[in-house]
């Protein structure tokens, strides 16, 4: 399948991000509210860890998607602004507090996610069921969709991750297989595929994202789509890698427009229900479309 659209080739260009990646300042007394929220209940969302660019839409639409088991991740994914290093003890009440804060946000979609947690030998699993279990308590008619780490073929700590109740449940693969040790050093992209597949054979509907620009090619995305069809995921993110900071992996070209477009249609002709594409597409972008 031919598909040639214009790339950014140099690096001077790259310097300067094109108009479409261009997003609106925070504002508003939405964006307020849940701001004084995630401070009042000292919770961590990935919006600001991930220096996430859709933060003030999301925030300013009253949603947020909460980082649970603290704000340091064990792992050092080339790609990712979230701090590395070996987490503090994690707080038990946590669960709680993050139930508390989507109940009085009064969210209708709450999206959780976590760090790694490797160090710990349930991956942090208790935490997210806990989570998720008082979430619907507070909130029974709140839906859920839980982000969650790669557990490194801890199935048991995986299952009781996905047993709380939550109705989707992501793991991103991030990147194209090719670009695994570039990318994700300390994940398996094999592992992460089975992964999904043991979720969906629990039962959950099931989700997962990429970035491009990384330098993959048109094939390479083709083939990450049909692995993941193949190992029953049901949703598609896919959105731009933007450099977080200098230390971590330069982008290699900013993929116009058409080209996400043209994903999109590849991925839903493939047989994926959703596939949400565009330049500022994250995971949990839009999260309440993907039920």
């Amino acid at each position: 399948m031919k598909f040639d659209l214009p790339v950014v080739e140099s690096k001077k260009a790259l310097r300067k991000k094109p108009d479409w990646l261009r997003v609106k300042l925070p504002i508003g007394e939405k964006f307020k509210k849940v701001r004084r929220l995630v401070d009042e209940y000292n919770l961590h969302t990935i919006c600001q860890s991930g220096n996430c660019p859709n933060m003030g839409e999301c925030w300013g639409a009253g949603t947020a998607t909460f980082m649970i088991l603290g704000n340091t991740c064990t792992r050092s994914c080339s790609f990712c602004a979230v701090k590395t290093g070996r987490p503090p003890e994690y707080d038990e009440d946590e669960p709680r507090r993050v139930a508390e804060a989507i109940q009085l946000m009064e969210v209708k979609h709450a999206v959780i996610t976590s760090v790694n947690r490797d160090e710990l030998k349930d991956r942090g699993a208790e935490i997210w069921y806990q989570t998720v279990k008082l979430t619907k308590e507070f909130s029974p008619s709140t839906t859920i969709e839980t982000l969650i780490p790669d557990v490194k073929g801890n199935w048991e700590a995986l299952e009781r991750m996905i047993s709380a109740g939550q109705e989707v449940v992501s793991h991103n693969m991030e990147t194209v297989e090719a670009l695994y040790r570039k990318v994700r050093p300390q994940a398996k992209y094999i592992r992460s595929l089975e992964q999904i597949q043991r979720t969906k054979n629990f039962g959950k509907r099931t989700k997962s994202g990429i970035m491009v620009g990384l330098g993959e090619n048109k094939e390479q995305v083709y083939k990450i789509m049909d692995d993941l069809v193949a190992h029953g995921c049901d949703v598609l993110t896919i959105g731009q890698y933007l450099q977080p900071t200098k230390m971590h992996l330069e982008v290699s070209e900013y993929i116009h427009p058409d080209l996400f477009a043209h994903y999109k249609e590849v991925g839903l002709n493939k047989g994926f229900d959703f596939v949400e594409s565009g330049p500022l597409v994250r995971s949990s972008y839009h999260a309440e479309r993907h039920l």
